[in-house]
């Protein structure tokens, strides 16, 4: 089974709306926010802090996400990152999706940051 026919087969996570992503990332411990948009998208706007791996380096890259806190997915629209929230669900993870991407984030006029990833 390829990666992608797994990530679709992994079972549905929680689904967050991005007003609620901005309180529990101010919060303590802060949830580890991995956006997984691609590095140009990421470059021209992201959440504050986010980490980072693009959709197709996810299965190459886990080891970068911590297992002992609590794990947002985000991407432009909701779609791989809903898809890369289900496959970390079933890889252990407690891991929910921010609705709607950073669409719906800048749209709700939250802050963004520009520039790539370090």
């Amino acid at each position: 089974m390829d990666f992608f026919t797994r990530l679709f087969n992994q079972p549905s996570v929680a689904q967050l709306e991005p007003a609620q992503v901005q309180a529990l990332i101010a919060q303590s411990p802060r949830p580890f926010l991995l956006d997984v948009r691609t590095p140009g998208e990421y470059k021209e706007a992201h959440i504050q802090g986010a980490e980072l791996i693009p959709l197709d380096e996810l299965p190459q890259k886990l080891s970068r996400i911590p297992k002992d806190r609590d794990v947002i997915c985000v991407c432009a629209s909701g779609s791989r990152s809903s898809a890369a929230a289900r496959h970390l669900s079933g890889q252990g993870y407690k891991v929910s999706n921010m609705q709607g991407g950073m669409s719906r984030w800048m749209r709700a006029g939250l802050p963004v940051k520009k520039g790539a990833a370090k």
